[in-house]
């Protein structure tokens, strides 16, 4: 009994398929045409979904179309594997020496990413229901999980630098009823700077006007901070 080498393999799929541009059939053209606008279609979603749901200080707009371009790009890998085997062969190799060393600094542009490649190989694979009812599924986590959240709260880092002993009391009582936690406190010779996470209700900053008419405060700093507080 002849043995089979993966030269003989190669070879014959290749015949099988009649070479690379001639195993692009009607039929093949017309439902990867089908497959690549269903992955825009919920590329799209993701996108307006990521707009919606960004918690973030700066809304970056690379990072919304990277993952409409993601699930494209995807959903048509995953149709040309389908449709040549020789071409889906070369294309493993070429994507295994890819190496990509973008460092993505959000836990939930990392999980968009994932989606995003989730909802091009479901697409890609002719099952375009699961990548919408996947969808659904998760924008309403989402949307739910971001509304919880409290949208009228705002987080912001107060740094504060005084003198005297008495002005941190000063602090807390301007600081009022806002939830707030001391983050950190750097002691010098003469003043002190203490850097303080408050949340307040949207456009509330009167405690920030009570603060700077105290004589014993240098200056302070309010900067919006894109955390998550915890009772």
């Amino acid at each position: 009994m002849e043995t089979m080498t993966f030269t003989d393999i190669f070879k014959s799929s290749f015949l099988e398929t009649g070479g690379l541009m001639q195993g692009l059939t009607v039929p093949v053209l017309t439902r990867a045409v089908i497959y690549i606008l269903l992955s825009v279609v919920i590329g799209s979603l993701l996108y307006v979904l990521y707009r919606k749901t960004y918690a973030g200080v700066v809304y970056s707009r690379a990072v919304a179309v990277s993952i409409l371009g993601m699930t494209v790009l995807t959903c048509a890998i995953i149709v040309t594997i389908q449709s040549n085997t020789v071409l889906s062969l070369g294309m493993v190799g070429a994507l295994s020496i890819v190496r990509y060393r973008t460092a993505v600094k959000d836990p939930m542009d990392l999980l968009y990413l994932f989606w995003a490649v989730a909802s091009g190989i479901a697409t890609g694979a002719g099952m375009f229901l699961i990548a919408l009812f996947a969808f659904i599924v998760m924008a309403v986590i989402l949307l739910v999980l971001s509304r919880s959240r409290g949208r009228r709260d705002e987080l912001y880092i107060l740094l504060v630098h005084y003198t005297g002993s008495g002005t941190e009391e000063k602090i807390r009582r301007a600081i009022g009823t806002h939830p707030y936690k001391i983050k950190s406190k750097t002691l010098r010779k003469n003043d002190v700077e203490m850097a303080v996470e408050v949340r307040v209700k949207k456009n509330d900053m009167r405690f920030v006007e009570a603060l700077r008419g105290d004589e014993d405060i240098n200056d302070l700093t309010l900067v919006q901070y894109s955390g998550d507080y915890i009772d």
